[in-house]
């Protein structure tokens, strides 16, 4: 019976059984429908992630990878071979495969959802209302335009008006995540430019999906009468949405109080409003994916049931399923259908019309509402970017067979083209320049000590924020003239949905921050902590907060001090002290942000080992009760932190101890500058002429453990300021950390103390090199 029927029509291909009993029992796990999901899904994570690894000298972001990862996985490249993608990507394997990447997708359009404030861009200022609107329609009437030659030629059975819709909305298109990517790639993220691309390209992102819902919507039966039913039935969701899924949201965020757990019911009942949502737009006719990007709009943006929902589900998603979407859209894209000199035609006609209906559209725009040539240019260049949206555009057209096999492969071709230009183009034309600001006063020693003392005090998460505060609160004295901190939360900026996230709750200022006077509630407990400590002191702090890949952070870093004359920038040590009271490092890439630092920092540099200096609460001014100790055996390093404890010793609370340390001559090879002597001296001399109440112990020490018995009632202080090209105590010391000098690598070790923090300091000098003595000391011990 069997073969009766495969002579009338193709045999249906066998359903795969889930799992396999093993190779021992004779299975191949390749005819089961798990294993061979799971060596596809290996597969696909190791050739995106290859390729993005190779593509990142060269500074694309990681969806160029994905791309053109799972076009290679087609029948494009390696799926030539019938052995490969009969085995590996069989055609009863792709209902599984294809299942799989949509639930993924789903909840990645709950993710950009999520990524998108309404409120933020309803606040869209008129000139990027303006880009947005030219950004949409000229490029969606020219890929009208371009549709009537595509049906002309090989979309000939294609009908027409879900054909040019569908080419309106694919050339129309922004790609909102991947453009944030390549703005913070180029360190654009918060300039003008960059807040204006991002704005025009949420709105765009919004107006897009609209367009698309239409687009869906037009390709059904071909009937007026379902069409405009499906349109009813779309707007009927979004009435409900509005009615009862929003208001349900928001009992939920508020039931989810900052600095408690999101309850887990919460997170599933957010999850399955997902899955129902999408649910019921497919039955509707308008694709699943709508129902989640609506429910993830529809999530308060304010709070921490947005940051959480996020947290849950980011890694999982775009990780391990997502990259299965695009080995699906490659398995759909085949270069070899593009054989013709029509076809490469059309392919040149596409990318042309993409980029001068976006490109121009955008520059005429631009120039209208006073922007510079320049910035028009690369704002056109910015907004022509594509990504994973163009592909979900691209494969719903296919799916609904308003695409053929080649239209779709010149499409994705020209996804591919717009947006692997758009980096190094911008890069070519662009450079921002960030204005050099000369100023005075880059060192705390300094002749004027009632002038304005400014730092800039970086820190990577709430577990710093009580010893910076602390320090601040230490550092502020009496006879200033006033003491400013800029507070910089560092975080990495990655292609997960947080970073994005993140990027929306910041406020500019040259560099981002936080707006103190917004009253949303949307702030994080280190901005709620540096504003009570403000109103409780007279010290200014302004929350900021840097955005940037861990390999380029320096560069903020450094920007931002040179922006806010900066006297003194304090870097957390790449180590944290865990309960136990050993350290555990965040990696070398933190590490390398410190000694990149210090090596090219316009003004001061101090580099905080944190053992809880303090204690792990804000404490009053009236009860610090702090003792600080400064080691000094002389150069600018060490006057830079004497000068530093006798600012601190100006605090009515602060008890300040100077142990000065001398080498004997006899015993130890010394090269030391005259100049330097003389001025050690002064400076000693000064800070006792100005504090009777600072203490001073001098000691001579020759060998490791008499220093180290020197300084061993520094140990009960609560910090310890030291300047880091100081005495060479052997290699042993000296060879993890460079970047702290041989005392402050001793400082950092249990040996010392396990309760005392530290505080490394390096003065200012436009002479000093990276690892080299900045007072021209050399000294060794013997």
């Amino acid at each position: 019976m069997a073969s009766n029927g495969t002579a009338a029509s193709p045999p249906c291909p066998k359903t795969l059984p889930a799992t396999s009993n093993g190779s021992w029992q004779g299975d191949n796990p390749l005819d089961h429908a798990l294993p061979l999901a799971i060596l596809q899904i290996c597969l696909v994570l190791v050739v995106t992630r290859s390729l993005a690894f190779l593509f990142r000298p060269i500074r694309q972001p990681r969806v160029i990878a994905e791309i053109i990862g799972g076009v290679l996985l087609g029948p494009s490249a390696l799926g030539r071979s019938k052995t490969f993608l009969n085995n590996v990507f069989p055609k009863q394997s792709l209902t599984v495969l294809d299942t799989l990447a949509n639930i993924g997708l789903l909840f990645f359009l709950f993710l950009i959802g999520l990524e998108l404030d309404l409120k933020a861009i309803r606040r869209t200022g008129k000139p990027a209302l303006a880009i947005a609107v030219a950004g949409i329609s000229f490029p969606f009437a020219l890929g009208v335009g371009t549709s009537f030659i595509f049906h002309s030629t090989v979309s000939k059975d294609a009908r027409q008006i879900p054909f040019l819709v569908f080419m309106g909305v694919a050339l129309s298109i922004t790609a909102f995540a991947v453009l944030a990517r390549i703005l913070a790639e180029l360190k654009l993220l918060t300039t003008d430019i960059g807040r204006m691309a991002m704005s025009a390209a949420a709105f765009n992102d919004v107006i897009a999906w609209v367009l698309l819902a239409l687009a869906i919507a037009l390709s059904g039966s071909g009937s007026p009468l379902v069409t405009l039913w499906v349109l009813l039935s779309g707007i009927a969701f979004l009435i409900f949405s509005v009615v009862a899924i929003r208001p349900a949201l928001a009992w939920m965020a508020k039931g989810s109080q900052e600095g408690e757990p999101v309850k887990e019911l919460y997170i599933c009942a957010t999850l399955a409003t997902v899955l129902a949502a999408g649910f019921i737009t497919d039955a509707i006719g308008i694709h699943a994916l709508f129902g989640a990007f609506v429910v993830g709009i529809y999530v308060p943006k304010d709070g921490p049931f947005g940051r959480v929902m996020i947290e849950k589900i980011e890694d999982l998603v775009t990780s391990l399923f997502l990259p299965l979407y695009f080995v699906s859209s490659g398995l759909k894209t085949n270069v070899a259908t593009i054989s013709s000199g029509q076809s490469w035609g059309l392919v040149v006609l596409v990318i042309t019309t993409a980029c001068v209906g976006k490109i121009l559209g955008t520059i005429l725009v631009a120039l209208l509402v006073k922007i510079p040539c320049r910035e028009a240019v690369t704002l056109g260049f910015l907004m022509n970017t594509k990504g994973l949206v163009e592909l979900i555009v691209l494969n719903i057209g296919k799916d609904r067979k308003v695409l053929n096999d080649e239209t779709f492969t010149i499409m994705v071709l020209m996804a591919l083209f717009t947006t692997f230009i758009t980096t190094p183009i911008v890069m070519a034309i662009y450079k921002p320049a960030r204005s050099a600001t000369s100023y005075k006063h880059r060192t705390i020693e300094r002749n004027d000590t009632q002038s304005e003392l400014r730092m800039l005090a970086c820190f990577r998460g709430n577990s710093n924020i009580s010893t910076l505060v602390n320090l601040i609160e230490s550092s502020r004295g009496i006879r200033r003239h006033g003491l400013i901190v800029y507070a910089l939360h560092l975080m990495e900026f990655s292609e997960r949905s947080s970073a994005i996230y993140t990027v929306h709750r910041t406020r500019r200022n040259g560099l981002p921050f936080w707006n103190k006077t917004d009253n949303s509630g949307n702030k994080d407990h280190y901005v709620v902590a540096f504003e009570t400590f403000e109103r409780l002191s007279h010290v200014s702090v302004r929350p900021m907060t840097c955005i940037s890949e861990l390999q380029t952070m320096h560069e903020d870093i450094l920007a931002s001090a040179q922006q806010k004359r900066a006297a003194l920038i304090v870097l957390p040590f790449h180590k944290t002290m865990q309960p136990d009271g050993t350290f555990q490092s965040f990696g070398r890439a933190y590490q390398q942000i410190n000694q990149l630092v210090l090596e090219r920092a316009p003004c001061s540099v101090g580099i905080l080992i944190d053992r809880g200096f303090g204690g792990r609460a804000q404490i009053l001014a009236s009860d610090v009760s702090y003792g600080i100790g400064v080691i000094f055996f002389g150069g600018a390093d060490d006057r830079e932190a004497l000068a530093y404890g006798a600012s601190m010793a100006e605090h009515p609370g602060i008890a300040l101890v100077v142990f000065r340390l001398s080498l004997l001559h006899s015993q130890v090879s010394i090269t030391l500058d005259e100049t330097d002597r003389a001025a050690d001296d002064a400076a000693i001399a000064a800070v006792r002429a100005s504090n009777e109440s600072i203490r001073f112990q001098e000691s001579e020490v020759q060998t490791q453990a008499e220093f180290v018995t020197a300084i061993k009632d520094l140990g009960k202080c609560n910090l310890v300021l030291v300047g880091r090209s100081t005495p060479t105590m052997g290699s042993r010391a000296s060879l993890d950390c460079p970047e702290l000098g041989p005392v402050g690598s001793y400082l950092a070790t249990n040996e010392f103390s396990s309760t005392t923090s530290v505080l490394v300091l390096q003065q200012y000098d436009t002479a000093d090199n990276w690892g080299a003595d900045s007072a021209g000391s050399v000294y060794r011990f013997g």
